[in-house]
């Protein structure tokens, strides 16, 4: 059974994306920027924030956080998105989610310039990756897919079942496994929480990408011998016995999964730090856009 370790993944997406920084200084160009914007003080939210600046740095991006109150208006943020929008030294824009109530996301996703969207929300984005044109694809399918092709994983003519319709994984993972891609070419099943017996439909899959946030769903009874398994979930379980008062779970069973399996991602240490490998690659391609067009 192949552990399909996130950090071994991701190294080697920051490693190139180093590598092709160093070259950009060495030519006297300014690095990749990429800009962030968090809201309130969620404690998820700023794991993920402090991760992605994290990454920056270690891969010789620049980077810019950008912290509102809670209590900030909706036009006060989308003041600054057009601002940012504006500034010729900034590369990506993203707005970490959720957001407070108070602010309508998709209005907020819709107001960056689709040319700096590297989260890939924006309906133009969406809409470009549909069609099969170049676009930014969103972070977390696009780091499962160089997981995919950093351990060769075969997909051609498989048969893929998505368990989650979200427009953040499961809708854009579908499109990417269906499409004419090297690590594409699936037949893909997409099941949500009206998908009648779904454990018959995972159990006729050979690549399961789980992705509805319930820890443990998926467990070795719904999984056929040899199956990959792509673990999306991560969700804070309360757990008095851990030093933090709790565990990260995936939404696999993964000791019982992982018996059964050919191949699995582990949580913590998978998809979330592909999905980072992801943001940080579409960040460069912003970059290198931007720097075509001038």
């Amino acid at each position: 059974m192949l552990v399909l370790d996130g950090k071994i993944a991701a190294a080697a997406v920051k490693d190139a994306l180093k590598t092709k920084t160093a070259a950009l200084a060495a030519e006297g160009r300014r690095k990749p920027h990429l800009a962030a914007i968090l809201v309130g003080n969620n404690g998820a939210s700023e794991t993920y924030i402090a991760s992605k600046v994290k990454n920056c740095e270690e891969t010789g991006f620049a980077s810019t956080l950008l912290r509102l109150d809670e209590n900030c208006t909706e036009a006060d943020l989308l003041k600054i998105i057009t601002n940012l929008n504006q500034d010729p030294s900034i590369d990506g824009i993203l707005v970490q989610l959720p957001l407070p109530k108070q602010i309508a996301e998709q209005k907020v996703i819709e107001a960056i310039d689709p040319s700096k969207d590297v989260d890939g929300f924006h309906p133009v984005n969406v809409g470009k990756l549909v069609q099969g044109l170049s676009t930014f694809i969103p972070a977390t399918p696009y780091g499962i897919m160089l997981m995919l092709e950093h351990f060769n994983i075969e997909t051609k003519g498989k048969h893929a079942v998505v368990i989650g319709r979200s427009n953040i994984v499961g809708r854009p993972m579908s499109i990417l496994l269906s499409s004419n891609l090297k690590h594409g070419n699936c037949t893909v099943t997409v099941c949500h929480s009206h998908t009648p017996d779904l454990k018959s439909f995972c159990l006729q899959a050979d690549i399961i990408v789980a992705a509805l946030g319930r820890p443990g769903f998926v467990t070795a009874d719904m999984v056929k011998d040899g199956a990959v398994i792509i673990d999306v979930g991560i969700t804070r379980v309360e757990d008095s016995t851990a030093k933090k008062g709790f565990r990260i779970k995936g939404d696999v069973a993964y000791d019982e999964v992982a018996a059964r399996a050919s191949a699995i991602t582990p949580v913590p240490g998978g998809v979330g730090l592909m999905t980072i490998a992801g943001l940080l690659k579409n960040t460069m391609q912003a970059y290198e856009q931007r720097a075509n067009s001038i």
